[in-house]
Order: C-alpha cells, then sequence, then structure tokens
C-alpha cells in the first residue's frame, strides 16, 4: 500500500473496490456506490473550501448518522480541514465549551436544532453554520450538488491534524484529544490485517459515529478493505435479527450483545455467514461473553481502546495466535507497546500485579488542543502516555500474556490505606446467583477515608438474598474490602457507549 500521501483519505481510498458501481453501504431504504463515497465526498470538499475556511480549520459537526454524514467526514480528510463530531445529545449549554474551546469556522448541525443554537453560534462567533439532517439533506448537500464530483485530495502530512475528539468529561473540563492522519491511518492499516477484513466482508454498522468505535474503527475497517456495509441508525433488535444473517462482521457495545440474548430468535442460524463479533468501549460481562458463545458458537473478541489512541490491544482473531479469554483484551496490536507501572515508576513485570497501564506507538495521540499542561501531566519523561487505566497481566495459556483492566485509576478505592480495586469485587459479584451486573465505588468516610459501597442490578424478577451476597464477599475477600453498603437497584446510569457513569453513582450514593 503506497503512503506517498498521507492524507487518511488518500489511504483509506487505495481499498476502495475495484468495480466502483457495486455498493458500499446499504440502508433499509437506498444503497449507495464506491462512486457516490467518491463524488459526493468531492462535491462536499470543493463546498468546504470554497468557503475559504483557513488551512487546518476545525469543523464541528453534531448531525444524526447517516452516510452523506460518513461522506462529510471523508470530505473532511480530503480537504485538509479537521473533524470534530460531537455526540448528538449534547445540550446547546454543552456545545457552547466545545465551540468555545475548538474555536471551528464551520458547524454542521441537524436543520432542527439550529434555532436553539442561534445565541450559542452568535456567542462563539461561528463564520458558517450549514446543516444535515437523519434522511442526508440539509443545506450541505443542497449547496455541494452542483460541484464537481472530481476532486483532488490534498498532500498531507503524517502529522498533519485528522479530527479533535472531545473525551467525554466525566471529571473536569473535557479534552480534545488531537489525532493525525497517521494515528488514525497506522491503526486502520494494522487491524485491517490482524482482524483478516476482505473485501467479501459485510459489515453490520449499528454504531453512533461521534465516537471512536463507530466512525475510525468500524468505519475504516470497511472502507479500507473495499467491503460492504449494512449501515443502521443504532441498534434496532428487528432489523439486527434481518441484517445479520447477510453480515460477516459485527462491533457492538455490550449492551447489543446483552439485547440479542435477550431476543429469543436470535439463534446459531441467525449467525451462520458471521465470521467475527467484536466488542468493546465498556468491559463485557463474563456472564454475557459466556452466554454468547453458548448460544451462537462465536467467541467474542474483546479490544481496547480510547479516544486518544484509537486501538491498542486485542484478543487474537485466528485461533493458532491463542484463545478468546473472556474479562481480558488480549495482546498488544503489532507496533503497540504496552507496559504496566506501580506508583514508584517501576515497571511490573510479574503476573497478575496491578498497576498503571502506559502505552506509545504511532496510533498514540501527540497532545491534547490547547492544554499543554494536561499533555505533560499525561505523557511521561519518556515519551509514554498514561492511560488512567489500571490493568495486569495475565497467563491465560498463550505465547504471551494476555492485558486485563481491573478499572480506571480514579475508580481505585483507598479504604483505610488499603488499595481497593473495583473490578476485583464486581467479578465475584457478578458470580451470584440472580445478579445482572453490578458497580463497586469508593464515597467518603470519616475514619477510612473512603468506604467501599457496591450496587448491584439483579436480573428482572429476582430477589436478592443481600445477607447471602455479603457472606460470599465475606469468605472470599479481605476485611478492607468488605462493601460497607449495598444497594439494590432496576438499572446502572450510563453514557452513549454504555460505559457505567460511576461519577454519578459516586454523587448519588456519598
Amino acid at each position: 500500500m503506497s503512503l506517498q500521501n498521507a492524507n487518511l483519505y488518500a489511504i483509506l481510498s487505495q481499498g476502495f473496490a475495484a468495480d466502483r458501481g457495486a455498493v458500499a453501504i446499504h440502508t433499509p431504504t437506498r444503497d449507495y456506490s464506491w462512486d457516490d463515497l467518491e463524488h459526493t465526498s468531492a462535491r462536499i470538499a470543493h463546498l468546504l473550501t470554497d468557503l475559504a475556511l483557513q488551512p487546518g480549520a476545525r469543523v464541528a459537526v453534531q448531525v444524526e448518522k447517516s452516510p452523506e454524514a460518513l461522506m462529510l467526514y471523508l470530505a473532511c480528510l480530503r480537504a485538509g480541514y479537521v473533524y470534530l463530531p460531537l455526540n448528538t445529545a449534547y445540550t446547546a449549554a454543552e456545545l457552547a465549551y466545545f465551540l468555545k474551546d475548538a474555536e471551528p469556522e464551520l458547524v454542521v448541525l441537524d436543520p432542527a436544532r439550529v434555532e436553539a443554537m442561534q445565541a450559542t453560534l452568535k456567542e462563539a462567533q461561528i463564520a458558517h453554520v450549514l446543516t444535515l439532517d437523519a434522511q442526508g439533506q440539509g443545506s450541505v448537500m443542497e449547496q455541494s450538488a452542483s460541484k464537481s464530483q472530481q476532486f483532488t485530495t490534498v498532500q498531507s502530512q503524517a502529522d498533519d491534524l485528522a479530527a479533535i475528539l472531545y473525551t467525554s468529561g466525566t471529571t473536569g473540563r473535557s479534552k480534545g484529544a488531537m489525532l493525525s492522519h497517521e494515528n488514525l491511518s497506522s491503526n486502520a492499516i494494522v487491524l485491517k490485517e490482524f482482524w483478516g477484513w476482505q473485501s467479501d466482508d459485510v459489515l453490520l454498522h449499528m454504531l453512533p459515529i461521534f465516537h471512536v468505535h463507530g466512525l475510525f474503527v468500524a468505519s475504516h475497517g470497511a472502507l479500507l478493505a473495499g467491503a460492504r456495509m449494512i449501515w443502521l441508525p443504532r441498534l434496532d433488535i428487528e432489523q439486527a435479527l434481518k441484517y445479520l444473517p447477510q453480515s460477516t462482521v459485527m462491533m457492538g457495545v455490550p449492551t447489543y450483545y446483552v439485547r440479542l440474548l435477550n431476543e429469543p430468535r436470535f439463534t446459531r442460524e441467525t449467525c451462520a455467514s458471521m465470521r467475527l463479533f467484536i466488542s468493546g468501549s465498556a468491559p463485557l460481562l463474563l456472564d454475557t461473553f459466556q452466554q454468547f458463545t453458548e448460544r451462537t458458537g462465536h467467541t467474542i473478541l474483546e479490544r481496547y481502546g480510547m479516544s486518544e489512541t484509537v486501538m491498542l490491544t486485542s484478543n487474537p482473531y485466528l485461533s493458532d495466535q491463542g484463545p478468546r479469554v473472556g474479562g481480558t483484551v488480549g495482546v498488544p496490536l503489532p507496533d503497540v507497546e504496552v507496559r504496566i507501572m506501580n506508583d514508584e515508576g517501576e515497571i511490573l513485570s510479574q503476573l497478575e500485579q496491578i498497576g498503571h497501564v502506559q502505552v506509545r506507538g504511532p496510533n498514540v495521540f501527540a497532545e491534547y488542543w490547547r492544554m499543554p499542561e494536561k499533555t505533560r501531566e499525561e505523557f511521561t519523561g519518556d515519551g509514554w502516555f498514561r492511560t488512567g487505566d489500571m490493568g495486569k497481566w495475565t497467563d491465560v495459556g498463550a505465547t504471551q500474556p494476555y492485558l486485563s483492566i481491573v478499572g480506571r485509576g480514579k475508580d481505585l478505592i483507598i479504604s483505610g490505606g488499603f488499595n481497593v480495586y473495583p473490578k476485583e469485587l464486581e467479578l465475584l459479584i457478578d458470580t451470584f446467583e440472580g445478579v445482572n451486573e453490578s458497580a463497586v465505588i469508593g464515597v467518603p468516610h470519616k475514619d477510612f477515608g473512603e468506604a467501599v459501597v457496591a450496587v448491584v442490578v439483579p436480573h428482572e424478577g429476582v430477589t436478592l438474598d443481600v445477607a447471602a451476597l455479603q457472606a460470599l464477599l465475606k469468605s472470599n475477600m479481605a476485611n478492607y474490602k468488605q462493601p460497607k453498603q449495598i444497594h439494590i437497584v432496576e438499572s446502572l446510569p450510563r453514557n452513549t457507549m454504555g460505559k457505567v457513569q460511576k461519577n454519578v453513582l459516586r454523587e448519588q450514593y456519598a
């Protein structure tokens, strides 16, 4: 694969299907060919350049998922602008922060949101506002329709900025991770090989595209392989059951797999054409992992990544590389290095020793947008990125140990001077009969500094025996790890990617 032009679009387009008239994206209402992708992104790229945006201008986009939204992203890459996707759930008040911080020259919104955003857009002094709706209609498409369908993709350097992704900001201000063309292309090329992407693959795409998982990992994989995508706005069980028999690859957050398993019509026959199910963005419960294998005969592949790094590690795709093991995120991807450090800055090489996960590689971002102090904090003196996750190496009987993530560093509980790792307790609680899932948090305590609290969700219709659960914990865990309180709830608070919001729980039970 030629890398003369480091522009991500130039690299992805080398993988487009040779038959440009073939279907690239199928939706329930329309098919889009590879020519459509190329020509429409060219027209939008002309529209962007005709706006005379500055080189490297940020283009902030808060629109519903559509193939045209993907083409807008490709157009930004082609024209050399910086794509800034924003969660569709953000309110005008939340958007005000991102617009002030990133200072985009162009904002693209759903037409239904423009009126409510007028004051925010005016205050942020946005030069240009365009629209795009869930059906792919709006001023972006209207104003680009008459443009040329030929566009010469700009020449980019490897370290030129391609996108800014804002972290979820569960603690403090959201940080804008600056991702270069090389960060994204290097990861896409590695994953194409590691996960065995082929041109005859069909990706069932049900993820949002304001996030690493849906926009980069899923879309880039299919584009680079010249593989067809079945493009659905979100997880819809009826649509999933309809399209799974036509698909070969599915990527999802754990919630997707839980909901499929809740559907009796989801069977081995449904998955007969599938070669790969991938889960990420949040931890997959061991129970879900095992149930899925029993039901379908397929073993879900778990991987690990983040906004600042795209993908870092993965369970193997091929069986001769090792087993896929629930509760682990596999081995470092080619060209990615992972190390685990203790609080004193020493490398922990022994198995099962828990420490801070640090990484480096061509996929790792260089800095946070306009936050030089935060960038310095998050990188070590020798250039490793501090992920903020706690992890350990586990022997699974493969040629090398697998990485297990035991929680976020900020979720670590220090009770009476002892470290308590929530994941260790959660794994045990989740084995208790009748438990669906759990979250363990630390809350302020006058004697211990922090007290351990467990928030537990039972299976529907189950009344948990809390005393028996406490007895299980008492017989398996040291006293300092014992929850001082166990709360039984119907569900855990989650963000749009399915991650449990422990910050919300900490506030609720403080």
